[in-house]
């Protein structure tokens, strides 16, 4: 392999927030190959998702642009075929470029083949992809939509599967439907993408420099771990939900609010904990696969998540508004030339991954793109970053300072909250500070306005 072109291997999961692992000071939570690689690198404790859906999430990390200029507002999104991701500059330089897990770039297609390799992949810049399905997206059919399906109908499971899934959804998915799941532990889904993505790095050859793409389907809801992993933290002391009454709410938001016991929330938390375990350790098979090929240290490390998950915060459940367990993201960056065992508070959005990865496996910068490269924050050249981070979906567009929180709600009104004195986003101050809103207004607009019509 030339020397000086580093492996990536850049792992994801599906609706992480961003305090929940022990590195980031979550002491009832036990992640101990996460905060190994936090260890080993730089965490970053501000990063902002571009939208707090999957599809979207996913699109604007894989293009480098803001979702919402490739009309990426909602999961209906396809990514365009005319766009450049980074998978595909990495393969054009000379890249293996693999992939296990969750894609969500045609989310609304539903067939992802036998083996994870429709045509449309390729397309995307993949030279070795395995895509597999969805938490949801797995257990709605009856019928294989992709390997996953395919590997629990090959082991008798996919039926067994099905009908708790159905009575789930029966559930409302989220509080009422937290048990267990019904498969062991090496059959679960994550189980299932870490073992293959560890065997994948193990087996790869060396001649050329790779780049592997790991998307959990965890710990996204029906929040649904293994027995064994349940087990873990049964009767864990989890930190309570954020309550209030949601006067300063819009109505959008408060018809989302749920009516759930204290003991209910726990329960979710509880099991949201075992499934982000379950992700850990998997975690931790990658990282000794690395070092038994003797690659640790010539590979970029890279962990994220696509958004967050209210897990009760608010009354309110999985994502899709703009507070802080919805919007902010663990990222986790070390490998070659990064200074371990460092935090950053820069602000950071989580588009920015794309060039940042590009350029660590030293491509020149790309044009047109809204992201931008960290990697001076990694080599220690400066503390800040962006002065602001956008993110947006259909019912709102929204802005995040340091010190301040604008949405921009459609059809109801804004909403600001100083995150200095107000953290947990109680208290909306939109009508007491109108020079505020004014300008980070003003702001939001330039944002989505920068590049004119270029893009």
């Amino acid at each position: 392999m030339p020397a000086g072109r580093p492996n990536i291997l850049f792992i994801m999961d599906d609706q992480h927030r961003h305090d929940y692992m022990g590195c980031a000071g979550a002491g009832f939570l036990h992640t101990p190959n996460l905060d190994r690689l936090a260890e080993r690198g730089v965490r970053f404790t501000q990063c902002i998702t571009n939208s707090p859906v999957c599809a979207p999430a996913r699109i604007g990390l894989a293009s480098g642009l803001q979702p919402a200029r490739l009309g990426a507002l909602g999961n209906g999104a396809f990514l365009p075929f005319s766009t450049r991701t980074y998978y595909q500059r990495l393969r054009d330089a000379g890249y293996r470029v693999g992939c296990i897990g969750k894609l969500d770039l045609a989310k609304p297609d539903p067939y992802n083949g036998r083996h994870g390799d429709r045509p449309c992949v390729y397309g995307w810049g993949f030279t070795h992809p395995e895509e597999c399905e969805g938490k949801m997206h797995a257990g709605n059919s009856a019928t294989p939509r992709g390997p996953y399906n395919f590997y629990l109908q090959e082991h008798g499971l996919l039926q067994q599967f099905h009908e708790d899934y159905k009575k789930r959804a029966a559930r409302g998915w989220n509080v009422g439907a937290s048990w267990d799941s019904v498969l062991p532990t090496e059959h679960f889904e994550d189980s299932y993408i870490g073992r293959r993505a560890a065997d994948w790095i193990r087996t790869v050859p060396d001649d050329f420099p790779w780049c592997y793409f790991v998307s959990f389907v965890g710990p996204h809801d029906p929040f649904d771990p293994p027995t064994e992993y349940a087990d873990m933290y049964r009767d864990a002391e989890v930190p309570p939900p954020i309550i209030e009454p949601g006067d300063g709410k819009p109505a959008w938001v408060r018809r989302r609010m749920k009516d759930a016991t204290p003991e209910q929330v726990a329960v979710t938390r509880r099991q949201y904990c075992g499934a982000i375990r379950l992700i850990d350790d998997r975690v931790g098979l990658m990282l000794d696969a690395l070092e038994e090929r003797g690659m640790l240290e010539n590979t970029i490390v890279l962990f994220s998540s696509d958004h967050g998950e209210m897990l009760g915060d608010h009354g309110l459940y999985t994502k899709s508004v703009a507070y802080e367990a919805s919007v902010r993201v663990p990222l986790i960056v070390a490998g070659p030339g990064v200074e371990g065992g460092r935090v950053s508070d820069g602000l950071v959005e989580l588009i920015d991954v794309n060039p940042t990865i590009c350029e660590l496996a030293g491509l020149p910068p790309q044009e047109n793109v809204d992201a931008r490269s960290v990697a001076p924050l990694l080599r220690g050249e400066t503390d800040e970053h962006r002065e602001d981070a956008v993110s947006a979906i259909t019912n709102f567009r929204a802005i995040r300072t340091r010190r301040y929180k604008l949405i921009d709600n459609y059809n109801a009104p804004d909403e600001l909250y100083d995150l200095q004195e107000d953290p947990d986003e109680l208290r909306n101050v939109a009508a007491d500070r109108p020079k505020v809103v004014s300008e980070l207004r003003r702001r939001l607009h330039a944002r989505f306005l920068e590049g004119g019509n270029r893009r």
